[in-house]
């Protein structure tokens, strides 16, 4: 007969090994369940822009990692490759976890389904950021901005002057001046903000073209790089050039005359956006890090070290950048500036790209 003490040794042992087996089956198929980081959370690939990469870790990765203990692989590239890399995985682990992109080329990937819709409710800190942060149209939050307007020589130029879109159209600066070309972000700004000016708004292509083709003979180049337009500005070159903000940065805190502003009418802004792939394989530490991303801390770092224009209100804006928007960068919406519906410019990229070729730059 079995004492009462064998029976309880014999009841334990048989838990015991029970839990071994359960033990045994989560390590060959689903994990168990535990409130300890995973392995897999503590990994973060961040495909990003092929510029700035060392500022980037600087101010945002390193505090990152310090603060949750989720490390950052950095992939970068040109957005039209990072987005065609996306195409190719065709939704299954794409190798990117977050990728940081501007506005179009993520309206792009969104009309080839290649990101999922952020879950607000995983992101805390969209709460705090500016409302057009956070447009429906879009499938990520923005983290900054870009603002259009014209860069200008204060020696040869008032404000007044550089804000007056009538100024490309000005024969006393014929061969003075510059534009920029479709392909870069500040062209269907710049086509935009014409629209507008003098048209029916900022997707009236056809009298922003007219109008862009009646001052060509005017215009020294269509620029295509941030560092084109810069060095015809400082080599005198040219007198004007309508750019994008943050272009004006470094040649304005050296000291040199050179202002810019934003135009009287007709002002528009491109976002950069933080977006998650389909197919994410760390979707966890995506969100962690997109909420990071959005923080005061995080956004102020970002401004000063970067050079980003913050999202978050509540982020300080360095000197810097205030000596070049001054208090547009507090609220650019209130400021006037607005964001371009990409419903409106995706499908008409194409058509609009070689129209401007041909009625616009054609000589």
């Amino acid at each position: 007969m079995t004492t009462p003490h064998l029976r309880t040794v014999a009841t334990i042992a048989a838990v015991a090994a029970s839990a071994l087996a359960l033990a045994g089956c989560s390590s060959s198929g689903a994990p168990a369940a535990s409130s300890e980081p995973t392995t897999a959370s503590k990994t973060l690939v961040l495909s990003t822009f092929s510029f700035g990469s060392d500022q980037l870790k600087q101010a945002i990765l390193d505090p990152f990692t310090k603060k949750t203990g989720i490390k950052v692989e950095i992939d970068t590239g040109a957005n039209a490759d990072r987005i065609s890399k996306l195409q190719l995985a065709g939704g299954v682990d794409p190798g990117v976890d977050v990728m940081l992109i501007s506005d179009f080329y993520a309206a792009l990937g969104q009309k080839d389904d290649l990101f999922q819709k952020v879950d607000a409710s995983k992101i805390p800190g969209l709460g705090k950021i500016a409302d057009f942060a956070k447009e429906k149209a879009y499938d990520g939050p923005a983290y900054s901005y870009q603002l259009n307007g014209t860069m200008y020589r204060t020696d040869v130029l008032d404000k007044k002057q550089a804000a007056d879109w009538g100024l490309y159209g000005d024969a006393a600066y014929a061969g003075k001046l510059a534009l920029p070309d479709i392909a870069v972000t500040a062209g269907q700004l710049t086509i935009s903000g014409v629209g507008t000016a003098y048209g029916k708004g900022p997707y009236d292509v056809d009298t922003a073209f007219k109008t862009m083709h009646g001052w060509a003979p005017n215009i020294l180049q269509f620029y295509s790089s941030s560092t084109e337009v810069t060095n015809l500005i400082t080599q005198k070159e040219i007198v004007a050039a309508d750019t994008l903000n943050g272009f004006a940065t470094k040649l304005i805190a050296s000291g040199q005359p050179i202002a810019w502003t934003a135009p009287a009418k007709g002002a528009y802004m491109a976002t950069n956006r933080a977006m998650i792939p389909k197919g994410a394989a760390h979707t966890d530490a995506a969100y962690k890090f997109i909420d990071y991303l959005l923080s005061t801390e995080a956004q102020t770092a970002s401004a000063k070290i970067v050079g980003d224009l913050p999202v978050n209100p509540s982020a300080e804006i360095p000197a810097d950048a205030t000596a070049v928007v001054g208090d547009i960068a507090k609220d650019p919406v209130a400021a006037g500036y607005k964001t371009l519906d990409p419903a409106k410019l995706v499908p008409t990229r194409s058509d609009w790209v070689d129209r401007f070729a041909r009625e616009v730059t054609s000589k």
